[in-house]
């Protein structure tokens, strides 16, 4: 009996033994990993696509802006000024009303196509705040109208609209400059009409007719 075996039959003119063809993809996928993991190396060692570090290059230049731009702004800004109540804080229906006084400023009045510089003079005595804060949030309260007018011994010697202002340090609040005579006793009487605003339910049924508080304070002169 020969020992010889025989050969397995031919298949189709041209095919490829099954064994052959698993051997052949799993090489192909071999080589395919080899490939991609080479790429993801040298992805890596070279810091990423040029596309990333051109947008972190740009945010970073971008903030590098903002903080020397925020850094030159500052040294232009006007230092916190001392502040001292010209009475105890009214509350009115839930609306706490502040009258306060500070060193004489200069101010900008901003009417939508140009900005109004008024400037401080030599004759004024203060700057006037009148803050108006909701007791329950303490909240600043927009878009009232707030007149003030200053009497001495009767005679009013200041009558004038509180603008609404905008400070970095003294917060929101409607002032104005104000001169007095000399030194003596004043009466403050601020006008407080109702904020022209839209409001949610809970504000619907406060704050819907003018209101006036009454201060009275001494003045002792430019250095009190």
């Amino acid at each position: 009996m020969s020992s010889t075996h025989a050969d397995p039959a031919p298949g189709p003119a041209g095919a490829v033994p099954a064994g052959s063809t698993l051997r052949a993809a799993v090489a192909g996928g071999a080589i395919a990993v080899a490939v991609l993991v080479t790429i993801l190396v040298a992805h890596a060692v070279s810091g990423g696509s040029t596309p990333a570090k051109s947008t972190s290059s740009s945010s970073a230049g971008s903030m590098n802006g903002m903080s020397m731009s925020t850094g030159a702004n500052t040294s232009n800004l006007p230092k916190p000024m001392a502040m001292a109540p010209l009475g105890p804080a009214k509350v009115w229906q839930g609306m706490k009303i502040e009258a306060i006084r500070s060193a004489p400023l200069t101010f900008g009045v901003f009417s939508g196509t140009s900005m109004n510089v008024v400037k401080k003079t030599k004759k004024d005595s203060f700057h006037l705040m009148v803050k108006l804060t909701d007791v329950r949030t303490g909240a600043s309260i927009p878009y009232a109208t707030v007149w003030c007018t200053i009497t001495k011994n009767g005679k009013i010697v200041f009558d004038e609209r509180q603008w609404p202002m905008l400070s970095l340090y003294m917060g929101d609040h409607y002032g104005n400059n104000v001169a007095l005579p000399g030194p003596g006793t004043y009466k403050l009487t601020v006008l407080i009409g109702p904020p022209q605003v839209a409001r949610h339910p809970e504000y619907m049924h406060v704050w819907l007719k003018p209101h006036r508080v009454t201060y009275t304070f001494r003045w002792k002169g430019a250095a009190a």
